[in-house]
């Protein structure tokens, strides 16, 4: 029971997560411990589990896809949407410094005990550092390409933006934006639905879909194999994706948005981010976000003491 509160927990900040632009649910479920045992899961939804669900071996089904820790996830993640989520988008809109400040601190925190995962460092690792923190900072100075409505583009772009939910550091509609196509999925489609134009939006929609369930099911084969044979490579990849991706979550930066209308709504979304300075020592402002960014941090110093005392009792 203890261990599904936790997983809950771990699944409620993962929701919380998905609300910051450059933080991704990823990035909370490798930094938590869950990363690899998620991707296994999600793995295990494929032929042979629709066998056993046509068979009615519901427990067999239940236990190879390993339901319970998904559903105390998954419960963790729908909550957190339903509520803290909310929040942090409030806080976002408001106090936007704050909730960098907060993220920027959980996360850097976080990469220590992250690399202490890689078994052996040698070039292969550090190598591997080296090219996921180059790919999250080229993120950043990426131009949006333009918009594209052909049906194998859209779903391309259903592909790449559930990978790159799945993969830590990066997030899911910052990705659609870099493709062009955020306002043509996420604004207009979506607006289609809700106004009754159900073929327009379905049009999108579908090939979008289709896409990001391949992109799931693929992805997650492809990284429990790295994980499985290069883990130390695999790791170390994503400890540098993680870590370049501080660049973009940097509390004390000018953000680029764009108007959109949802809903009849006049919506402002981040398009892009400029001008990096240091925090100005003289505003109480900073001192307040730099109080969250230490509170993010020791919220991670605490969860890691925590799980080394588990771990130490268990192995007593």
């Amino acid at each position: 029971m203890k261990d599904d509160l936790l997983r809950f927990l771990k699944g409620f900040a993962m929701g919380a997560a998905n609300v910051i632009p450059g933080v991704s649910g990823g990035t909370i479920a490798f930094i938590t411990g869950i990363y690899e045992r998620l991707i296994d899961a999600i793995k295990k939804v494929d032929v042979a589990t629709i066998r056993l669900l046509c068979k009615f071996r519901i427990g067999e089904a239940w236990n190879r896809i390993d339901g319970r820790f998904l559903t105390a996830l998954g419960a963790g993640v729908a909550v957190s949407v339903m509520s803290l989520a909310r929040i942090l988008k409030w806080g976002f809109e408001y106090y936007p410094v704050l909730v960098w400040a907060f993220f920027f601190g959980l996360i850097a925190a976080s990469l220590p005990a992250v690399a202490r995962l890689v078994t052996r460092w040698s070039a292969g690792p550090v190598i591997a550092t080296l090219i996921g923190g180059g790919c999250a900072l080229a993120m950043i100075v990426m131009e949006p390409a333009s918009e594209n409505d052909n049906i194998f583009y859209l779903m391309t772009c259903g592909v790449v933006a559930t990978c790159s939910m799945i993969i830590p550091g990066l997030s899911g509609s910052f990705v659609l934006l870099l493709m062009g196509n955020y306002k043509l999925i996420m604004i207009d489609a979506v607006n289609d639905l809700s106004g009754g134009k159900i073929d327009s939006a379905l049009q999108v929609l579908i090939p979008v879909g289709t896409g990001a369930v391949v992109g799931m099911i693929l992805l997650a084969r492809v990284l429990s194999w790295l994980f499985r044979c290069w883990h130390d490579i695999a790791v170390a990849l994503i400890t540098g994706f993680v870590g370049g991706s501080l660049v973009i979550i940097w509390p004390w930066k000018d953000t680029l948005k764009e108007e959109f209308i949802r809903g009849g709504e006049v919506r402002e979304k981040i398009t892009g981010f400029a001008n990096w300075h240091l925090p100005d020592l003289g505003m109480g402002s900073t001192w307040a976000a730099l109080g969250a960014l230490l509170v993010g941090a020791l919220l991670i110093v605490m969860l890691e003491s925590t799980g080394r005392r588990r771990r130490g009792k268990c192995a007593g």
